[in-house]
């Protein structure tokens, strides 16, 4: 504190802990976790009746969707419901789904907070429902991430869309990976003759 030039009330203090809420949050010596009283309060959630409580119910969910493999994907058919002109109808699938996100977030797991002793590993996949990807480091999961497709990106090929989901869809612990130059040297080489390839790629030299 003495360093940063901080300064902290000692009532207001505490120490010792061997946990801290924050932002929604629990931190623990082990890693990140969400707080079991936010994901008590998405499990208890109601059946959805219109198009403004399904919005309200994913944005909450949405929260962590950090913690959920592919969530993306699997909210599809309820974000669909919030186009425009779409009419809500409430189906078994939507319900199943809800289910599932519930399923998902109460048995998500502890997250490790990244080391910069060593590299990281990224895995990512397309198809034509979604992207989606991992940030890995010792073999631990770190952060999911995903998004849907926008109309015009269902027609492009899934590899280019993989690619950019990596340089674009960064956030988060993402944004502070470091990219070797030796790697960008070669894609720009293996995609030379792509320029759509080439110009994602253009993104990493900025970093």
């Amino acid at each position: 504190l003495r360093q940063e030039k901080l300064y902290a009330k000692f009532s207001k203090c505490e120490f010792w802990l061997s946990s801290v809420a924050f932002l929604g949050h629990i931190v623990l010596a082990e890693g990140i976790m969400m707080d079991p009283a936010k994901v008590e309060a998405i499990t208890k959630w109601p059946r959805p009746t219109s198009v403004t409580e399904v919005h309200s119910f994913l944005g909450l969910a949405s929260y962590y969707r950090r913690f959920v493999d592919g969530f993306s994907r699997l909210a599809l058919p309820l974000t669909k419901l919030m186009r425009k002109g779409e009419k809500f109808v409430w189906s078994e699938e939507r319900e199943k789904i809800i289910e599932e996100l519930k399923q998902c977030l109460v048995y998500a797991p502890v997250f490790t907070p990244p080391s910069g002793s060593s590299g990281f590993q990224i895995y990512s996949d397309a198809s034509k429902k979604g992207l989606g990807c991992v940030l890995m480091q010792h073999g631990k999961v770190i952060a999911y991430a995903s998004r849907q497709l926008k109309p015009y990106e269902i027609i492009r090929d899934l590899e280019r869309l993989d690619i950019e989901l990596y340089v674009r869809g960064q956030h988060g612990y993402w944004s502070s990976l470091r990219v070797e130059p030796d790697l960008i040297s070669q894609i720009k080489e293996a995609q030379k003759e792509d320029n759509e390839i080439w110009t994602i790629v253009e993104n990493l030299d900025k970093q």
